[in-house]
């Protein structure tokens, strides 16, 4: 026996959960915001709307964080791990 999926889509007037392009029962798409309404459309009045396509910020823009890369000019050297195999010596061995 095959699972069935009995949830609701969302209709105008509920308040939106996840930031993202909706699309209506007529193939409107638009951007909601978590906490925003879903509005009612002019002609249908209350619809349903799905989600089609989740937002989210993409803030490094494809660039390694600078915090990450290493520098020249490091003054503690002796301190830093340089590769992910070196090991801190500890006392005696």
């Amino acid at each position: 026996m095959s699972e069935r999926d009995y949830s609701m889509p969302p209709i105008s007037g509920e308040h939106v959960e996840t930031d993202g392009v909706y699309k209506n029962e007529w193939g409107r798409e638009e951007e909601f915001n978590r906490g925003e309404s879903f509005p009612a459309d002019p002609i249908l009045g209350n619809t349903e709307w799905e989600l089609v396509e989740m937002s989210f910020d993409n803030h490094h823009e494809g660039e390694t964080d600078p915090r990450l890369t290493p520098k020249k000019d490091d003054i503690d050297k002796q301190g830093k791990i340089v590769h992910p195999r070196r090991q801190m010596d500890r006392g005696k061995k």
